[in-house]
């Protein structure tokens, strides 16, 4: 079954379009993690406690959203030993029914792109279900990644107008700006790759700190999944994302609303005494009850 497939009978289990980011910032991690950020401790020991965390954060959300997105750079900072808490944190995710999408943004040409593809989406019990990709080098090294998603089954969400202050620097550069050339590239080639129930599995980042541009980039892109960060601690609300899901009788369908440390780190700003996994819990909660109340998705 194609990831478009896949992700869209999840959502339909959830009926809710949360997706969790597991981004193990090391000097936000609880107390009980806190040897992570100690540079003086084994790396080995190090990268444990984060993994720790992260599977301790996937058991909490797990049955309660269909997809978590790890960012691969909080892993790589602690080397080898990192990178192998990654695949233990997907392998994890991936047995208690969640999808995987690598926050990885990898983009190169040719072989060297292959090889990224094939390191995350061919990778056994630690492949990614998706991944995110760059396409500022061109539209040929995306390639690579769309072979893999054809051999594999997988998805790839490619950046189109992402959620960061200085996006527009690039993104909004000429006429039609660039951001509009590389949506037409996202709806073309995913054509290919739309599965029985309508939607691509290749998808595109489009920042919910665009509210204004959001109709159009789903007109641009009407197949396309979309992933949408910038929601809590970037700024953006439940308002702001409504015009990403067009499905009136499915209003869960067609994107993935993307929270990292407003779930992972809600204990900061919890009341004095809560542990992190109740305020984790209880962020979680509310941000469901947001989205659903701002898409007019009834209750469980």
């Amino acid at each position: 079954m194609s990831y478009a497939d896949r992700l869209d009978g999840a959502l339909e289990e959830v009926r809710n379009p949360c997706l969790v980011g597991i981004d193990p910032h090391l000097d936000l991690l609880p107390d009980e993690f806190a040897v992570a950020r100690d540079e003086n401790a084994p790396r080995a020991e190090r990268a444990d406690a984060v993994e720790r965390f992260c599977i301790e954060l996937l058991d909490l959300v797990a049955e309660r959203v269909a997809v978590v997105k790890p960012q691969s750079a909080f892993f790589e900072v602690l080397g080898a030993d990192g990178v192998r808490a990654f695949e233990h944190v997907v392998a994890h995710a991936r047995s208690r029914g969640l999808l995987v999408i690598g926050d990885v943004k990898r983009s190169d040409i040719a072989s060297t792109a292959a090889a990224y593809a094939k390191s995350f989406l061919n990778a056994g019990d630690a492949s990614c279900d998706a991944i995110t990709i760059n396409p500022y080098l061109g539209a040929d090294t995306l390639e690579p990644f769309l072979d893999a998603c054809r051999d594999t089954g997988a998805g790839v969400y490619v950046l189109v107008r992402t959620s960061n202050p200085g996006s527009g620097s690039f993104q909004l550069h000429g006429t039609p700006p660039l951001w509009r050339t590389i949506a037409q590239v996202v709806d073309e080639r995913g054509r290919e790759f739309v599965g029985e129930r309508g939607f691509s599995a290749v998808g595109a980042v489009v920042g919910a700190t665009h509210p204004k541009e959001l109709a159009e980039l789903r007109a641009a892109m009407p197949r396309t999944p979309f992933l949408l960060p910038g929601y809590g601690a970037q700024g953006a609300g439940a308002s702001d994302i409504v015009a990403a899901f067009t499905d009136e009788r499915h209003r869960w369908r067609g994107g993935l609303v993307n929270s990292s440390r407003g779930i992972a780190f809600a204990w900061r700003k919890a009341a004095p005494g809560t542990s992190w996994k109740d305020a984790s819990s209880r962020a979680l909660d509310a941000m469901i009850t947001d989205l659903q109340g701002a898409l007019g998705i009834p209750a469980n």
